[in-house]
């Protein structure tokens, strides 16, 4: 069943760059042997944290393929499927190839703020069309727009959605699913420093900015909530709330990229319009560690 091995860390990966801009395929090897050296339960493709927004369609396709060659079954792949023209998004499952991914993490309709029928209707085609399980996720800070509680369930009981990655930050909303949703859809972390209290009450992990940097340490926080040590899991978060605000001051992945130069894994560099973390955050990001 999908939905156990979905459960603890994903890591949302970063695209790793050249000095010139390129895809680093040397660099992406090094950060797929890092967080699995590291730990981490499953790999997310193509994410926000991914910069997919700057990458062509021919490298989405060979990322995914490296990405798929490299790890070759160690532990499950989801994949970013998302965006804003609802036809278009169904007519990528034609181009895109998935097979070897576990599932889609498919991101709510941004920028044309649709309703909740909208949302509700944008998801179920989504979910009717795609040749894999479908993840939700909500992240009203990126999207301007809220999937409510309601939305969320009314689409749980899709059975090609399998779960959530809740990122709107409202913990109420977060209750309310993890206390009407069906027993095998998935309530997952989109906020790092949420896992352990949202695992308190019925999430089944995170997916992860801070474990690309932090593979090994993020994963024991996260297994020990899971298993019920929050006085663990506590103190392991605790050790992140300094660092976390720095990942994102500048626009992610800016701080994790300069982390993983400063372990030796790849370069920091990003496309435009984001820049590299200025020196002032990497003095603040190198002294914490």
């Amino acid at each position: 069943m999908i939905q156990e091995r979905l459960k603890g860390t994903g890591v949302a990966l970063i695209t790793p760059f050249t000095k010139d801009l390129a895809v680093d395929y040397n660099g992406l090897a090094k950060l797929l042997d890092f967080v699995l050296d590291g730990g981490v339960d499953y790999i997310v493709i193509n994410g926000t944290t991914a910069e997919s927004v700057t990458t062509t369609a021919e490298e989405k396709k060979q990322l995914l393929q490296t990405i798929k060659q490299h790890v070759n079954g160690r532990v499950p792949l989801v994949y970013g499927l998302g965006g804003n023209n609802t036809q278009e998004l169904l007519n990528s499952f034609a181009t895109t190839d998935l097979d070897g991914i576990d599932a889609i993490l498919s991101v709510s309709p941004y920028y044309n703020k649709p309703s909740q029928q909208g949302i509700y209707q944008h998801y179920v085609a989504v979910a009717d069309a795609s040749p894999v399980p479908v993840i939700l996720y909500n992240v009203p800070g990126r999207t301007g727009s809220n999937v409510t509680a309601d939305t969320t369930l009314k689409l749980a009981a899709h059975p090609n959605i399998i779960g959530i990655k809740e990122a709107s930050g409202n913990l109420e909303q977060c209750m309310a699913i993890a206390k009407h949703k069906p027993a095998d859809f998935m309530l997952i972390s989109g906020d790092d420093m949420l896992t352990v209290p949202m695992i308190a009450f019925g999430a089944v992990g995170v997916i992860s900015v801070l474990a690309n940097a932090f593979p090994e340490k993020f994963s024991n926080m996260t297994r020990s909530a899971l298993n019920g040590d929050y006085t663990k899991g506590s103190q392991l978060l605790f050790d992140f709330i300094d660092i976390n605000p720095l990942m994102y001051e500048e626009g992610n992945p800016v701080g994790v990229k300069a982390l993983l130069e400063r372990f030796g894994v790849c370069e920091p560099a990003v496309r435009l319009p984001l820049v590299e973390a200025s020196a002032g955050l990497r003095d603040r990001l190198y002294k914490l560690i």
